[in-house]
């Protein structure tokens, strides 16, 4: 368990609503879909209706800004078993980068795997107790594109299982491409934060409000108001 699975549900239930994706860039298609996920029947492009707002408003100081510029969705509400699946999927995928059978790995090698893939992929549990973030519909990925619909350097692609993920990874490089990357990352950062978003610790492009990992970042005794999001569709 993590330490932010331990802040309280109380849910609002609040339902789940589409992202107008007319309003804002798109990743298409969508990365897990064209995997093969199991999304049945909904739509990946989803979030509580809320958190839409709030991503509205982000989207509106971005612009004041930036003119032009739009938040890019990469992924929002996510079932949890496309949470098993990708969580799956991404540690077959490191086991083959090792050159490690998935059948014959020994325990040392699964448990630091796994390890290295649950820094970024949330266990896809059951309890209702902690769901994963992107399963209560109020995570949401992005990242940004430019006047000209060009998606923005952020130095590392989404998902990428390295250091290079972690927000502040290039805040302190000397190199010019690197620290263009950091102020991309920190615009970003700034204008979900300013709807009233947290930022994941280790991960550039995942935020969230209203979850058990926004509750456990503000503190003072804060309570999530989304919980597993299946059980209000």
């Amino acid at each position: 368990m993590k330490p932010y699975q331990k802040v309280p549900i109380c849910d609002c239930g609040e339902a789940l609503v589409p992202i107008p994706l007319s309003q804002f860039a798109v990743t298409m298609p969508h990365a897990y879909e064209a995997l093969g996920a199991p999304y049945g029947d909904r739509s990946p492009y989803f979030l509580r209706e809320g958190v839409l707002k709030k991503l509205l408003q982000a989207q509106a100081h971005l612009q004041a800004q930036h003119p032009g510029w739009q938040i890019q969705i990469f992924d929002a509400y996510r079932p949890i078993a496309v949470q098993q699946f990708m969580v799956d999927y991404s540690f077959a995928e490191l086991a083959e980068a090792e050159g490690v059978s998935l059948d014959d790995m020994s325990e040392a090698v699964r448990s630091r795997l796994q390890s290295e893939v649950t820094q970024f992929w949330a266990v896809p549990s059951q309890n209702p107790e902690t769901p994963p973030p992107h399963s209560t519909g109020s995570a949401i990925d992005v990242t940004l594109s430019d006047a000209a619909g060009k998606t923005v350097d952020m130095g590392s692609p989404i998902d990428e299982i390295s250091p290079r993920s972690y927000p502040q990874h290039f805040a302190n490089s000397n190199d010019p491409g690197a620290q263009n990357a950091h102020q991309n990352r920190s615009l970003l950062t700034a204008v979900m934060v300013s709807a009233g978003f947290r930022q994941h610790p280790n991960e550039w492009w995942h935020f969230s409000t209203g979850d058990q990992l926004w509750a456990w970042q503000v503190g003072e005794d804060a309570i999530a108001k989304y919980g597993n999001a299946a059980l209000y569709v």
